[in-house]
């Protein structure tokens, strides 16, 4: 059998793809909910290609995350500088890596590659053990922080995060906690979910100095998983697409209330966003006219 020749470097192809690549650190979900799972088809969805890179996989349904288990950090290593190598990377995205050797081995490559932007997102980690929160969150502050561009995270946890001792009687500000991630060597801060009166919420870019933006929109009364990662690899590929920072906020806020407004429950748990909502036929198209054949032909390879 005759093999297909590999078409020559300098060949000349004709290539409407994606330029911009994310490279996206997170552990595999198999609800489909947040995760790699997330991290693909947010990336995909607002025009940039993923290169994921798995730390580790969850076991977990639609209702609770059961454990999680996480890859040795040579794997996670050897994963990333091997498709760094062949394919650049614009933009860096980590989620929830499992473990401080692999914030470690992350760190470490983002500084390696200090000219690439990296979006880090600190999910809530109730479901775990209060002394593995500890020490991820201190590794990720010591090791992570200090690299990233952009962090994202729930205005609750990353108050409980980033601002353990506050006092006042006033919940923290978004630049409160922009001030507070900013003496790790955070930039800028992405501060979601910030209740506000009448079922709204705030979603804040901030850094020390200012508010950069803010974009508010009404509260949906269902639980979702996964909106955290899809918000923050939403924000990670607009921004290797070379949109500016605020625009690219405001775009990746906007797309993730439209994710959670067309949500789906798969289960018998919480809702995930449908980041492929515009992709859905409209109503008028959604019936099959009756004299469409849809019967493949017969293949004609032989093996």
């Amino acid at each position: 059998m005759s093999a297909t020749p590999n078409p020559a470097p300098d060949d000349e192809i004709d290539d409407d793809g994606p330029s911009a690549c994310v490279m996206a650190f997170n552990a595999n979900d198999p609800s489909g909910g947040g995760g790699t799972s997330a991290d693909l088809s947010a990336i995909a969805s607002v025009g940039a290609h993923a290169l994921p890179v798995v730390t580790g996989v969850y076991a977990r349904d639609t209702s609770e995350i059961v454990d999680h288990f996480p890859m040795d950090d040579e794997a996670v290593t050897e994963q990333a500088r091997v498709i760094l190598e062949d394919v650049p990377a614009q933009v860096f995205k980590v989620g929830f890596v499992g473990t401080p050797e692999n914030l470690s081995a992350i760190a470490e490559l983002a500084s390696d590659y200090a000219e690439v932007p990296l979006v880090a997102y600190m999910p809530d980690l109730s479901w775990w053990q209060e002394d593995q929160i500890d020490l991820y969150q201190d590794a990720c502050t010591e090791l992570l922080l200090p690299q990233t561009t952009v962090l994202v995270g729930n205005h609750s946890t990353l108050s409980r995060w980033l601002l353990p001792d506050w006092s006042s009687d006033k919940n923290p500000s978004a630049r409160d906690i922009a001030k507070a991630a900013n003496a790790f060597g955070v930039p800028y801060t992405l501060v979601t979910g910030i209740p506000l009166p009448d079922q709204f919420i705030d979603n804040v870019l901030a850094s020390p100095t200012a508010v950069l933006c803010s974009e508010k929109f009404e509260r949906f009364e269902a639980v979702f998983t996964g909106a955290g990662d899809t918000l923050s690899a939403a924000l990670a590929a607009l921004i290797a697409s070379g949109t500016e920072l605020t625009e690219a906020v405001t775009e990746a806020l906007s797309y993730l209330d439209r994710c959670l407004e067309s949500g789906f429950r798969p289960g018998m748990g919480q809702v995930i966003p449908d980041r492929l909502f515009w992709a859905h036929p409209e109503a008028d198209d959604e019936e099959t006219p009756d004299d469409v054949d849809f019967d493949l032909p017969p293949h004609a390879t032989r093996h």
